[in-house]
């Protein structure tokens, strides 16, 4: 898969992560499945979306004369199979269940071409050891944050058995979608941000915990210091 020439993608989940994904991918021309088990689901990611770009239109970031076009590229479905045929890349953002994600990934092996990548948006779970699928070469994780129309970042991921093009075309994909890739040489659990926000939490639950500092003033020690500087800095 070359990541300039993908025209057509699947988004599984359309709840807060799904969403979010179905339309970045559609503002990038591409046009995207978005399914979910729940019809309400879907109307409700579609609101979600046109308010989306509604708010980026008011500042700016999208054209007013634009919005009808990338609504009209999301194509709302209940039916996994017939929404991923012809996608060129796949994504599964569903719940952090294992046998939840498990499942989507085998039918979207069956609805799916062989050259097709399934990108996880898993935060943490391990889906390499959890996926019963004949093709684990084009398993991959790209892991969005919320709110994933905004936040630029996109770790990818690979497994054991990830083929290296599969991670080259995933990263490649995510640029041109307008993000940051980072990608990890190899999995470990919660990635890289998770692990140093899991990281932190440990720090101020120690600070709390011994009654050195208040919830007000650990907050602000935070937002108006590391806050301003990280961004600049980082953190090697």
């Amino acid at each position: 898969m070359e990541p300039d020439q993908v025209k057509q993608a699947v988004v599984v989940g359309a709840g807060i992560m799904g969403h979010g994904i179905a339309q970045v991918l559609a503002q990038a021309g591409i046009e995207v499945g978005l399914v979910d088990l729940h019809q309400s689901c879907l109307d409700h990611a579609l609101n979600l979306i046109r308010g989306n770009l509604q708010t980026l239109s008011e500042h700016g970031r999208v054209a007013a004369s634009a919005i009808p076009d990338i609504l009209a590229r999301v194509h709302p479905s209940t039916e996994l199979a017939a929404a991923a045929q012809g996608a060129e890349f796949a994504v599964e953002a569903v719940v952090e269940v294992p046998q939840a994600k498990k499942e989507v990934f085998q039918q979207l092996e069956a609805a799916c071409a062989p050259t097709t990548i399934i990108a996880s948006n898993t935060s943490s779970l391990d889906v390499f050891s959890l996926a019963e699928i004949a093709h684990p070469e084009r398993l991959v994780v790209a892991h969005w944050f919320a709110p994933p129309h905004i936040i630029p970042l996109v770790e990818v991921v690979p497994g054991p058995r990830t083929a290296p093009e599969v991670v080259r075309a995933t990263a490649g994909l995510m640029t041109r979608l307008g993000k940051r890739p980072v990608v990890l040489r190899q999995f470990v659990p919660s990635f890289i941000v998770n692990r140093i926000q899991s990281a932190i939490f440990m720090a101020v639950s120690q600070i709390l915990q011994n009654g050195w500092a208040s919830i007000e003033d650990i907050d602000l020690a935070v937002k108006a210091s590391l806050g301003i500087r990280l961004p600049i800095v980082g953190v090697v």
